[in-house]
């Protein structure tokens, strides 16, 4: 499967805001994680992923964010990760780590979902991620579906 199909898929997966864990410490966590967040923050989280994809050799040229833009929300996202870590989410933190050596790193994976929600959400970019569907040969696709 080439990469833009698994962009498009994992982009689409993001809208459906589902949850892959049970209630479980990580889930409390990571549920903790995002109900701190106001839409703000999410933008600017997301906006933190879209700067870090753009540091990748092949996607570099197409990069206009700055040294400054990308130490700003460097700093930014820094910050926001220890206030919601040691102010907002404590308890939660240390029970999940307790739990699952994991829990940070899947709490944070939901809290990417939802920071990439927030523009998933936004008609401009939901008509450019699915632009690539005019070249696609839905017939193809649809007879191997259907066998």
């Amino acid at each position: 499967m080439n990469n833009l199909i698994k962009v498009t898929i994992l982009s689409i997966g993001l809208l459906s805001g589902t949850s892959v864990f049970a209630n479980t410490p990580t889930e409390q966590l990571g549920t903790c994680l995002v109900d701190t967040l106001n839409g703000k923050e999410r933008k600017n989280l997301a906006k933190w992923i879209y700067f870090s994809i753009g540091s990748h050799p092949e996607m570099k040229p197409f990069m206009k964010a700055t040294d400054a833009d990308i130490q700003e929300s460097d700093e930014f996202v820094g910050k926001l990760i220890t206030k919601i870590l040691v102010e907002d989410c404590p308890k939660e933190l240390h029970t999940a780590n307790k739990s699952d050596p994991l829990a940070i790193q899947k709490a944070f994976e939901l809290v990417g979902q939802v920071a990439m929600q927030e523009l998933m959400t936004n008609q401009d970019t939901m008509n450019a991620i699915t632009n690539y569907i005019t070249y696609t040969d839905q017939d193809k696709i649809n007879a191997i579906l259907s066998q």
